[in-house]
């Protein structure tokens, strides 16, 4: 059952010690594996080699939520059974279990507070009315990634009741944690309503994050937090179990540090879930093998980029913000 409390983040206290001597370094043998900004594929490549384990990883990463969430506040509530989670994936790892060794298994991840999960942890949507509610299920995407052997390592913050209660609080406020930060400038605005998603992302307190969208709420704040977001077609991934704005936007996807990674939890949340009808019609266009079969490292080699300048970007001629967009579209040019 979902604690009732509303209490500042907390770290079990037997991970003390991991929080103070853990590194972002780990090491088997001769060979060093750094968890920092590694991506998914790093991470299920440390697993083969045995240089890693899952329950590093999370410990790694509350280390992190511990060090950082009182300055950024992303994190309203790490999974009591994280570790336990972690375990069973390292079991399964080495007994050579189906899947055990690709996509997103045994690998954490931070989802948005208005996403369900029947366990210990509150859905709240940001708010207090919701603390202590019970939901009746897991959210139709984190039954795909519990399917998939996701860990799922906590809930992060969004504007509260995805910025629609009140258009004048700010983006990134939470009722339960306070207003979230952009890690990259603290007084700048993270956006939202996936702020928290974002915030964790950029801030490498997970391995991937998700995020919902209606409105903007993923796009804005992965543009603002420097990650890549991915808004899902209406029905490519199934919203029961989420705290609804309206059927006709509503969306869930992913929030994470590399292209690569956000097509890795597409391929994990997509597809038919028979609680949202929406799913039905658009799980049939979903290509046979996902999408990850497209990534391709010199996917826009020959491709012709186009820019509207004068009505979509516009932030002033010699501005730091313009140089920095001008030399890093020069470089996707290839000029």
């Amino acid at each position: 059952m979902a604690s009732t409390k509303s209490s500042p983040l907390t770290i079990p206290l037997f991970l003390t010690w991991m929080i103070l001597f853990l590194q972002p370094m780990v090491s088997s043998g001769n060979h060093a594996f750094s968890i920092k900004e590694a991506t998914v594929q790093d991470l299920q490549l440390a697993f083969e080699k045995n240089q890693l384990t899952s329950r590093q990883l999370v410990a790694f990463y509350m280390g992190e939520i511990h060090r950082l969430n009182a300055l950024l506040r992303p994190v309203i509530e790490v999974n009591p059974d994280a570790l336990y989670q972690a375990d069973e994936a390292d079991r399964e790892r080495k007994a050579k279990a189906p899947g055990s060794l690709s996509g997103l298994h045994g690998l954490p991840i931070l989802l948005k507070d208005n996403i369900a999960t029947k366990d210990k942890m509150n859905t709240t949507a940001s708010s207090l009315a919701l603390l202590g509610s019970i939901v009746p299920r897991d959210a139709g995407v984190v039954s795909k990634l519990r399917k998939a052997g996701a860990i799922i390592l906590g809930k992060v913050s969004l504007s509260e009741w995805a910025h629609f209660r009140d258009g004048g609080v700010p983006s990134g406020w939470c009722a339960r944690t306070g207003q979230g930060k952009n890690p990259y400038n603290i007084s700048k605005d993270p956006c939202g309503s996936s702020s928290g998603s974002a915030i964790a992302a950029a801030a490498n307190l997970a391995a991937v994050t998700l995020g919902t969208d209606t409105d903007g709420s993923i796009l804005c704040p992965s543009n603002n937090n420097a990650i890549v977001g991915i808004k899902p077609t209406v029905g490519l991934t199934s919203r029961a179990g989420v705290v609804p704005i309206t059927p006709r936007q509503d969306t869930v996807g992913p929030m994470c540090r590399t292209v690569a990674d956000a097509v890795y939890v597409l391929d994990a949340i997509s597809g038919l879930d028979y609680n949202d009808k929406a799913t039905i019609e658009a799980s049939r266009y979903i290509p046979r093998g996902g999408y990850k079969q497209f990534l391709k490292i010199d996917g826009l080699k020959g491709k012709r980029l186009g820019l509207f300048r004068n009505e979509f970007f516009n932030v002033g001629e010699g501005s730091v913000y313009a140089k920095v967009f001008e030399r890093h579209f020069s470089t996707l040019s290839g000029d």
